[in-house]
């Protein structure tokens, strides 16, 4: 297997700009283990986490895979797997999308709901002990700002 050799033109980063980007990777990755492991503690995945709350979010809470998948930035198939173990413990239905003969309904059952309130303390209890409460107003609003700007 050959390796493609980068471009001439690549702006490498400066030493300033990759102690930025590898400072944000640690800080993206050390927050989300340690959430994660603590959603763990209550029984639930991150995935599990953002499938059911999106969801709850959701009108009588149903949502098309499609409409879903577009929420989650996660691709159909991947939602449709992890749906699929979703629904075999009974944290969410699969219904026929009367709008879409191909398509389904992804539709928060009522012990996914319960299990999402159960949840749901634990969970932001943790991103406050994990990230909010370890930032001051000022450093919120610019994390606002900056993902505002990465996102658009």
């Amino acid at each position: 297997m050959s390796k493609k050799l980068p471009p001439k033109s690549v702006r490498w980063l400066s030493e300033d700009e990759d102690r930025a980007w590898r400072a944000f990777r640690r800080t993206m990755i050390a927050v989300q283990e340690r959430t994660a492991r603590d959603l763990a503690d209550v029984g639930l995945s991150e995935a599990d986490y953002e499938v059911l709350s999106t969801l709850s979010e959701a009108t009588h809470h149903t949502s098309t895979l499609h409409a879903q998948a577009a929420k989650m930035a996660w691709s159909r198939s991947r939602l449709s797997r992890h749906a699929s173990r979703m629904e075999a413990r009974g944290l969410i239905e699969r219904l026929p999308d009367p709008d879409d003969g191909r398509g389904c309904l992804l539709v928060l059952s009522p012990d996914g709901l319960r299990t999402l309130r159960e949840a749901a303390p634990a969970h932001v209890a943790s991103v406050r002990r994990h990230f909010v409460d370890r930032l001051d107003p000022a450093d919120l609003a610019a994390l606002e700002r900056i993902a505002q700007r990465v996102e658009s």
